[in-house]
């Protein structure tokens, strides 16, 4: 399928696209691998299928990433979902800025950063990697799964808050 502009045809525009994903709250994971002996991490919309036997994730990162480089290398990866009062956090591993993950609080978790305070802990190995567009598809296989006492942080037309927070009356419009 030739591509045009960066889309193939047929496709909706990418801020089309942005857009209606803006509309829907999410959790904000940020994928983790150590390389170099530096933790390496990137924000992630992540997704799963509960009744996934054996339990899986998928995330997409772009081909750039160091955090796909040090997830190829290492063939594991976590994924951290993060807690209401993490937003610094969130905006630091959404950039595409080296070192994300320099100044911020981990602990090793088999091999692998575990963000400090994180709502969600799941530490996965590598199963698959699959080329889509101008990012890779990683599918991970969950190894071991751990809830802290706190509030995920969601992400939700365009801004950070806890579950209860976004109202339609209030909300940002995208």
């Amino acid at each position: 399928m030739a591509a045009v502009m960066g889309e193939p045809p047929g496709a909706v525009s990418l801020q089309s696209f942005r857009d209606a994903f803006a509309a829907v709250p999410m959790p904000v994971a940020v994928v983790t691998a150590l390389a170099d002996d530096r933790p390496h991490g990137t924000t992630v919309s992540s997704f799963c299928s509960l009744s996934a036997q054996p339990p899986l994730v998928m995330v997409a990162l772009d081909h750039g990433s160091s955090t796909l480089r040090a997830v190829r290398e290492t063939a594991q990866m976590g994924i951290n979902v993060l807690a209401a009062g993490q937003e610094g956090l969130a905006r630091v591993c959404a950039t595409k800025a080296l070192g994300k993950l320099d100044g911020a609080d981990w602990s090793p978790a088999g091999g692998l950063p575990r963000l400090d305070g994180a709502a969600v802990w799941l530490g996965c190995a590598l199963q698959e990697c699959h080329t889509a567009g101008d990012h890779v598809i990683l599918v991970g296989l969950v190894v071991e799964a751990d809830v802290a006492p706190a509030v995920p942080l969601l992400y939700h037309r365009r801004d950070f808050g806890a579950p209860g927070r976004f109202r339609p009356e209030t909300a940002a419009q995208p």
